[in-house]
């Protein structure tokens, strides 16, 4: 269907939180323009081709609970899956996958072109155009204009990139692929403050060079798992990783290349992530390792490029070659593609609400790297949200704002608009106060009842989510009616008589034995659900405790502040709580509280105030 100028939304930028804000989008039945530099791009992989992990994996659980694509294009295209962290509590346990990753990219393509609400444009946006404060539209390369009711940009790396590899430099938005030039400039005259920031990728190699004998395999899972609520698991043609390590040959060769690293020289002035540093930063930061880990994984069924995890480098190709064949099982292997680090532009996230709409122009939306996080799933639930906003607000609806108790796509975004960040965000489990109560199984419980309130999980599937709910639950309380009985194994006696759900409860016995307590039980054949009534009943104890935390955290959370609350009128607060309340704009009291150099004390008073003047 032909299109005019005039788009209900406009995305800025095809990558995971182009696509996921798009697609929100279109299945809130409003027409969207996605504009993007390479549509040949579109959710591409640039760096580690794989989707998971704690906190990772949780926010690709928790799109799909919100009706997002990311779980099931990774449930399609997977080439390598295992659950991580099964040795630990079930707060940090997740899925991770690697994609095959021009299926990955390939089949996103394809579900957008596939909807009729979408409508795909090559082009660089250089600037936007407003009136008053009020976004309005874009203006691409070609010098044509589009416009709208409300724009998302997610620029990802390309707001005047620039990528090093040695001593040299150059513009690109990432390897291949030209630099954003203009957005940054007009996001500045719209008087929205900018920074730079560094990430970097590893050099890729040819499988077929690979003495593996060298090296630990990593098998993926036997048995067909999936991370969307909506995928049935089946057995698919699977690919091993590797794992190798550094030597200390390969960090003689990197510290005496120091003075060639520009990460070292003065060359890269952004500041790079601290918890996924290159090679170089490593053999630095910790000259008493001999060795560190290095994971090798496959890029696809197709190809035979291989990911080197662990090996991030922007020293000169002919270094990077050096200290690639010191590693055990990569002495023969050539680069196919360098590993280089790049510079790009991204917005203070202080300067967003909780909707990812900008304080200062309205229906302007930002998600993804151009926030400052890095990471797919990072930016893919930052573009599920504000799509939703965008739409919502277009539709006259209430705005979608996760809370931190709610979902690590809530801890994300709150972090960022109330902490800000000077480098490049990564969730983890360890950022979220509730993980227990936030676990990778439980998503849809949390989130689906939003997915289904915006109109991105049909009917259907929110009965299936529901259904399988009152399943979990009508079991638990199936549990207090059955009873161990007097012919059960020896090793469960001390249950006897007691109820199948304390025998649960104890940490020797699973659901698995219950069969054997008792054999008039009729168990749950689904290992999804018969896990989560695991978790539910052993911990039991701790979700308590943890929802009444929970409930003491929203208190906070359901005094709102208005965004023009006049804070000098608050008298007891010190200097620096005043400077950063009025900066940030907290929309509750539970936000300014997570504000860094706002004090117990400070809250305090501001609630006293609040009261009396409510009182008044």
């Amino acid at each position: 269907m032909k299109k005019t100028d005039y788009y209900d939304v406009i995305v800025v930028g095809a990558g995971h939180a182009g696509v996921e804000a798009a697609l929100a989008v279109a299945r809130m039945n409003l027409d969207v323009l996605l504009v993007t530099i390479n549509l040949d791009t579109i959710g591409l992989m640039p760096c580690n081709p794989s989707i998971g992990g704690p906190g990772k994996g949780h926010i690709a659980r928790e799109i799909d609970a919100l009706g997002g694509e990311m779980a099931r294009n990774i449930d399609e295209t997977h080439i390598h899956i295992r659950w991580l962290n099964t040795s630990k509590g079930p707060a940090v346990q997740a899925l991770r996958a690697q994609a095959d990753k021009l299926r990955y990219q390939s089949r996103l393509k394809h579900i957008l072109e596939s909807n009729n609400k979408i409508y795909l444009r090559q082009g660089m946006v250089t600037k936007l155009i407003t009136q008053e404060n009020y976004v309005k539209g874009i203006v691409i390369d070609t010098g044509e204009r589009f416009y709208t009711g409300a724009i998302i940009a997610t620029t990802g790396t390309f707001l005047n990139g620039i990528i090093h590899i040695g001593e040299k430099k150059f513009p690109a938005g990432r390897l291949g692929e030209f630099p954003a030039v203009g957005m940054t400039e007009s996001l500045q005259e719209l008087g929205i403050e900018t920074g730079r920031l560094k990430t970097g990728t590893v050099a890729r190699v040819n499988s077929k060079q690979i003495d593996f004998s060298r090296c630990i395999e990593q098998k993926p899972s036997s048995i067909p798992l999936a991370f969307s609520y909506f995928t049935t698991p089946a057995p698919r043609k699977q690919l091993s990783c590797w794992i190798t390590h550094t030597t200390s040959e390969t960090h003689d060769i990197i510290r005496s290349n120091f003075d060639r690293a520009p990460l070292f020289s003065g060359q890269i002035k952004g500041i790079g992530p601290r918890y996924c540093p290159s090679i170089e930063d490593k053999v630095n930061k910790f000259p008493d390792r001999d060795s560190h880990q290095i994971f090798l994984e496959p890029e696809g069924l197709g190809t035979n490029e291989i990911y080197m995890m662990g090996l991030s480098s922007s020293l000169p190709i002919d270094v990077q070659k050096a200290f690639i064949n010191s590693i055990p099982g990569l002495e023969n292997v050539d680069i196919m593609r360098p590993g280089y680090a790049i510079e790009y532009d991204f917005v203070f996230p202080t300067q967003l609400r909780p909707t990812l709409e900008t304080k200062k122009i309205r229906n302007l939306y930002l998600a993804g790297q151009i926030n400052g996080t890095s990471g797919y799933e990072e930016a893919a639930g930052q573009g599920i949200v504000s799509g939703v906003n965008a739409a919502a607000s277009i539709l006259g609806l209430r705005p979608l704002v996760i809370k931190r108790h709610e979902g690590y796509i809530g801890v994300l975004i709150d972090d960022l608009i109330t902490k800000g960040t000077e480098e490049p965000y990564r969730i983890f489990t360890a950022r979220a106060e509730y993980r227990l109560s936030m676990r990778f199984d439980n998503a849809d419980t949390r989130l689906a009842m939003y997915g289904h309130e915006y109109g991105l999980i049909s009917d259907e599937k929110f009965d299936f989510l529901n259904k399988r709910i009152n399943i979990i639950n009508s079991e638990i309380d199936n549990l207090e009616k059955y009873h161990v009985l007097n012919d059960a194994p020896s090793k469960f006696s001390a249950f006897v008589s007691k109820s199948l759900r304390h025998a649960l409860k104890a940490p020797e016995t699973t659901y698995g034995d219950l069969k054997d307590l008792n054999s008039s039980y009729p168990p749950v054949d689904d290992d999804d659900l018969t896990s989560r009534i695991q978790i539910e009943v052993k911990y039991e104890g701790y979700l308590k405790r943890q929802k009444k935390q929970i409930d003491e955290f929203k208190k906070y959370e359901s005094i709102s502040l208005p965004e023009d609350f006049d804070y000098d009128k608050v008298e007891g607060i010190t200097v620096e709580a005043r400077s950063k309340l009025k900066n940030i704009r907290p929309a509750s009291v539970g936000q300014a509280s997570r504000i860094s150099g706002v004090s117990p004390a400070d809250i305090t008073v501001l609630i006293y105030f609040l009261r009396k003047a409510s009182s008044r």
